[in-house]
């Protein structure tokens, strides 16, 4: 009996002292609106500001264009089902039994009104003190005519868990000529157009993007990836300028 007690102590201490690999505090905000509701462009505006001040990109901020708004008489043309679907996501997620714009998802792990100010800053700062399971790691970048490549390098447990990559524009203001925003010109930031999920398998590996036909010259294109698990929990993200 005292063999099997000791066994049992150098095991519990073998474990306590096994390291447990965290990585610095990543946020990411993913912002669902849509140019076509009266209550959104305070929301984007935020999430503007809060992508402006941040320098060290610790804070990622999306936005997600839904369609269900696009019936008020203004097609959102950066507007997807798949952005509604992924919300959708969310709510079962956090059992809702509705959707709503503007709403913020932090991390994956929590929500609340978009244009919530103060709500959007404890948030943050909360957020900003919990370190990352897993860290990525972009080479290799190549924007080809109509697609990026990259590689990529995952630190951390992957296990269960899966890669997130977005392609997204910087910034883009769009004249609206209907519905509840109609004769205003709003500024949407970091507007995701296309987005891919893949299982991963590897610590690292390959992967690439199209670009969409609605890129046009002028603007400016980020790169995002992020990891997230089976509950869509957000446990990495990375972001680099094309």
């Amino acid at each position: 009996m005292k063999h099997i007690l000791l066994t049992l102590f150098m095991m519990s201490l073998f474990f306590s002292s096994e390291k447990v690999e965290t990585y610095p505090p990543i946020t990411v905000l993913e912002l669902f609106t849509s140019q076509g509701c009266s209550s959104c462009p305070l929301a984007d505006k935020l999430l503007t500001q809060i992508k402006n001040k941040d320098s060290n990109s610790q804070i990622i901020a999306l936005s997600y264009h839904i369609d269900y708004w696009n019936y008020m008489g203004w097609k959102d043309p950066f507007s997807k089902s798949a952005f509604s679907d992924k919300q959708r996501l969310y709510s079962s997620k956090f059992n809702g039994s509705t959707m709503y714009t503007p709403q913020i998802v932090v991390n994956g792990k929590e929500h609340f009104v978009g244009s919530d100010s103060n709500k959007m800053t404890d948030r943050i700062q909360h957020h900003s003190k919990i370190s990352a399971e897993n860290k990525i790691e972009i080479t290799a970048i190549e924007s080809a005519k109509n697609k990026v490549n990259f590689s990529y390098n995952i630190f951390g447990n992957i296990k269960n868990k899966s890669l997130r990559i977005a392609l997204v524009i910087e910034e883009r203001s769009t004249k609206i000529a209907r519905g509840e925003n109609r004769n205003l010109t709003l500024k949407n930031s970091n507007i995701v157009i296309s987005e891919v999920t893949i299982d991963l398998k590897n610590q690292n590996g390959k992967h690439g993007i199209v670009i969409p036909k609605s890129v046009i010259k002028i603007d400016v294109l980020k790169l995002v990836v992020i990891i997230e698990n089976a509950d869509l929990d957000i446990v990495g993200a990375n972001e680099f300028n094309l």
